[in-house]
């Protein structure tokens, strides 16, 4: 039995440095794998990664496993946010990479906007849109590249932006094309994998499918804390 928890959305700013310790700690203790969903960072600056890595390093003792959001990059220190998560706080960010922890086999990509189903974005006409769209398949690409690569008897997909409609509905009809892509859900399709996690969603829902049946869980921490206030993460239990 595995246990894993996941969240995402944490936006750790200045405003909320030395709060999350005990919400890591409840994590810690319920939990054999911790996994974060992106916008670890506010304003993607390294002081913010920084104050993060010391709670986290503090309060979580089993491993820890995450993708970057749109926050983290931000400023343009990404690089420098994965860096010191990696250093001071064993968290494993994933970009088109994969781990395996527990006999689990993570796949993760930060992903992409661009809408859903029939309202997909599609690559016509000026090149800005072009670039636009074309973010949004390499994205695919590396989530696709990266569950290839798995060989696990489960695969867990990190993502941030959303890969289906259905968890994002709740959210302001205008901005549901900037809060994921249907491209990131072909993939997730196409491998048996067991679950997907991502945030990005704030007033999104909480639990979907894609179209192959693959569980798909809203975790964005806004939401849970709505809903769960008592335990505000997402739990799945693996055999």
């Amino acid at each position: 039995m595995v246990r894993i928890a996941a969240i995402g959305d944490l936006h750790y700013s200045k405003t909320t440095q030395g709060s999350w310790e005990p919400l890591f700690a409840q994590i810690g203790q319920a939990a054999d794998i911790f996994l974060i969903c992106g916008d670890l960072t506010d304003y993607g600056l390294a002081e913010e990664a920084q104050g993060l890595a010391r709670e986290l390093a503090a309060a979580v003792k089993i491993p820890i496993v995450a993708v970057l959001g749109n926050h983290d990059y931000e400023a343009g220190h990404d690089a420098e946010i994965r860096a010191i998560l990696a250093q001071s706080a064993r968290v494993q960010i994933l970009d088109g990479d994969t781990t395996e922890v527990l006999g689990i086999g993570f796949a993760g990509a930060k992903g992409f906007a661009g809408g859903f189903g029939r309202g997909t974005l599609g690559s016509w006409g000026e090149m800005a849109t072009k670039l636009f769209v074309q973010e949004a398949v390499n994205e695919s690409l590396k989530l696709e590249s990266a569950l290839a690569r798995l060989r696990t008897p489960h695969r867990i997909a990190l993502l941030h932006y959303a890969p289906i409609r259905g968890t994002v509905d709740g959210e302001p009809l205008e901005i549901l094309p900037y809060l994921g892509t249907s491209r990131l859900e072909e993939p997730l399709d196409r491998y048996p994998v067991t679950a997907v996690f991502h945030g990005h969603a704030h007033n999104g829902a909480l639990e979907g499918t894609t179209l192959g049946r693959v569980p798909v869980y809203n975790v964005a921490l806004p939401l849970l804390r709505r809903r769960f206030p008592d335990r505000p993460f997402k739990l799945l239990t693996l055999e």
